[in-house]
């Protein structure tokens, strides 16, 4: 007993300094984070990068450079009212990609400073940093996709639940987790429903959580965002059950799907794996996936003892042999309350894993990231708990060593996380140069607009190139062949197939060009009809521009 006390009271006093000290203020160590995620954003990902497939849906809905693309069952409006205020000004992407930056960077210092009451600052920032390292992290921060800001409402909406189920009751906490939790819906309803659930079962039925208050500000939360998504399904899909079983269709279905290691085999550095039937070329990609379970699992038991350990730290002059006594006032023994905290971050993080793991039959890594945020807490504690015992709880012969191989780890971590980030960023410049050249080829051919682009890869191209998308077939189906050919007597129409792929029967008699060729991407034609005028014949690749 003796000996497990004196540990204690070695382990913790790093973690429990006043709020005078330089460790104790959050304000210097999250605003590093923020501002180090935001500067590797703007260095690293946003120069040369293109607007992918699903940005171009959700930036066309509000300006932007095109005509709105069809909007399917599934998607919500959220990023694209996030986006607004850039993309109704300019069609840069470089403008809309900074813009993000510098609001992601803004939004995760926002969502560290609410954990601030609860957690010690350097987990707190290690936490920050770990999650803002992960390549889908970096990756996906500064483009017009809602996944991140899922997984930042999630971790606002957990600390505001933390702040708020204490008494006596923190009412702009209450406040701040409807709020959150709306976001979240607003941006995507299933993750917001995944995320609700979990909090409002805690606010019923964990004793000493039990808050009718905090249940209400989720469900509110919950409805609030949706109301958009439920309107519009009145609107434009028949009905509310008629765009859910749509929208359950073009997710392939809910059901049992084991897509674990759909989920393993995209971290190689793919944006969707659908079908994910592809080799596993890079398994060191997925280490730290591997790892993340036991680091969870250990964190926890870190937080719960970290937590404890404040409680029963040794009054200055109290020995060892002594009864220990709590020390009134203490940093975090009277503000925090780590291992339910950890546990409630877990726990969450488990719901909005969970469909992804289980319930759909691909996998995408950016649809994991509200998991990770809330992850990266427990982890954290385990980390920092590392630290303390390294340099407090071991032989001063072997802390170089220790030291070390934890560099080291880490070291390796963020140098895998480097390497696929730059392979992404190769895939998404080598995309931004085809749709480019292949809308300057259309361009060239009088297809300007106001003009229709349909077929493959329709949607981007079409962006590209100004023109509206309209597909007769698939999820985006929004128009019939007799509409198209109707269509292609008031404006030029184009209809892009890819290597050798046939035309849609529709186009079979209309004219073939090639369209220019970017290395390492598949070959496109273009089916232009008879009625547009300044078409050419020529069936040779057109120059790059």
């Amino acid at each position: 007993m003796q000996g497990r006390l004196a540990l204690d009271s070695v382990l913790y006093p790093l973690w429990d300094q006043p709020r005078r000290t330089a460790v104790g203020r959050p304000l210097p160590w999250l605003l590093t984070v923020a501002v180090v995620f935001t500067a590797a954003q703007l260095i690293l990902v946003v120069p040369g990068s293109g607007l992918g497939w699903d940005e171009t849906v959700y930036v066309s809905q509000v300006g932007g450079n095109a005509p709105p693309a069809y909007f399917s069952a599934p998607r919500a409006r959220g990023i694209s009212y996030l986006v607004a205020p850039v993309a109704a000004l300019t069609a840069s992407t470089t403008a809309i990609r900074v813009y993000l930056a510098l609001l992601s960077g803004g939004g995760l210092f926002v969502c560290l400073w609410i954990w601030r009451r609860l957690l010690p600052v350097p987990v707190l920032a290690c936490a920050g940093a770990l999650f803002s390292s992960l390549w889908i992290t970096l990756f996906y921060g500064p483009q017009a996709m809602p996944n991140l800001w899922c997984a930042l409402g999630a971790l606002a909406a957990a600390g505001w639940f933390l702040r708020a189920v204490p008494r006596p009751v923190e009412r702009r906490a209450v406040i701040g987790v409807g709020s959150a939790v709306a976001v979240v819906v607003l941006m995507r309803p299933a993750d917001g429903l995944w995320l609700a659930l979990p909090l409002a079962a805690s606010a019923l039925l964990v004793p000493g959580w039990r808050r009718p208050a905090v249940f209400a500000a989720v469900v509110i939360g919950l409805l609030t965002g949706a109301a958009p998504w439920v309107v519009e399904a009145y609107a434009h899909y028949g009905g509310l059950s008629a765009r859910i079983h749509r929208a359950g269709e073009i997710q392939g279905g809910l059901g049992w799907h084991m897509a674990v290691d759909d989920q393993v085999r995209a971290l190689d550095g793919r944006s969707l794996c659908r079908p994910c039937d592809v080799p596993w070329k890079h398994p060191v990609a997925a280490a730290w996936w591997f790892a993340l379970p036991v680091l969870t699992a250990v964190g926890i038991a870190a937080a719960f003892r970290a937590h404890l350990g404040s409680r029963t730290r040794l009054l200055p002059g109290t020995h060892l042999g002594s009864r220990a006594r709590p020390v009134p006032g203490t940093h975090l023994g009277s503000r925090t309350h780590r291992g339910p905290a950890a546990v409630l971050a877990t726990c969450t993080a488990a719901s909005l894993a969970l469909p992804y793991l289980f319930l759909i039959d691909y996998a995408a890594p950016r649809f994991l990231l509200p998991a990770y945020a809330l992850l990266a807490l427990p982890v954290a504690e385990c980390l920092a708990f590392l630290v303390v015992f390294l340099f407090t709880a071991i032989r001063p012969s072997l802390r170089p060593v220790g030291a070390g191989v934890l560099v080291l780890a880490l070291t390796c971590h963020l140098a895998v996380q480097y390497g696929v980030l730059r392979h992404m960023l190769d895939v998404n410049r080598t995309l931004r140069a085809q749709y480019s050249a292949t809308a300057a080829g259309l361009h060239r051919l009088g297809v300007r607009p106001p003009c229709m682009v349909s077929g493959h890869d329709a949607v981007p191209i079409a962006y590209y190139a100004g023109c509206a998308s309209r597909q007769p077939t698939g999820h985006d189906a929004s128009i019939t062949p007799a509409g198209i050919e109707a269509a292609a007597r008031r404006m030029p129409v184009a209809v892009v197939v890819a290597g050798g792929s046939a035309p849609p029967p529709y186009a079979r008699m209309w004219r073939a060009t090639a369209l220019p060729h970017v290395r390492g991407r598949e070959t496109y034609r273009v089916y232009l009809p008879p009625t547009l005028a300044g078409t050419s014949t020529k069936k040779e690749p057109l120059p790059l521009p």
